[in-house]
């Protein structure tokens, strides 16, 4: 696992099932190719074959995309093609939809519109406040990932 959050709970997760760790903050990097160049060198010298992105909100370089073309999952939270970007559960909320939810996809060169793998549908209710959709989606999206990561990898 590779984490720019020293503080991230996703680490002592990983460190308990015995799952390498690397924190690497981009601050720390003349430029986001040298960045990712690290990346990809510590990825592929791990055997790494399929990168699944959580809670990464930088938009990836094609460098990167290229190195695992086909093999760069992520999960987002609305139904794409809705609400690409980094505000999606907000923007969802403020036009009052009656129905948003999760996307897992490939990441491609263009943001968020690579092929879907899976999606589930998150109804947004009338007493909804933006804090009580934000949790279900993470509910939907901790549900949904795990399931389409595995059957991305039975697949290959």
């Amino acid at each position: 696992m590779v984490c720019d959050d020293p503080k991230a709970y996703a680490i002592r997760r990983a460190c308990r099932q015995g799952v390498p760790v690397v924190v690497l903050s981009p601050g720390l990097f003349p430029s986001r190719k040298s960045y990712e160049e690290l990346l990809v060198r510590i990825l592929k010298t791990q055997g790494v074959e399929v990168v699944a992105l959580a809670g990464f909100m930088r938009i990836l370089t094609p460098y990167f995309i290229r190195a695992f073309r086909g093999r760069v999952l992520n999960i987002h939270p609305s139904l794409l093609p809705a609400f690409k970007g980094a505000h999606a559960i907000r923007d969802a909320f403020q036009a009052r939809v009656k129905h948003t939810g999760v996307t897992v996809h490939i990441v491609t060169e263009k943001l968020d519109s690579g092929p879907v793998l899976a999606q589930k549908k998150v109804s947004v209710l009338e007493s909804d406040t933006l804090k009580k959709l934000e949790s279900k989606i993470h509910l939907a999206e901790h549900r949904l990932y795990p399931a389409a990561i595995q059957k991305f990898i039975d697949s290959q």
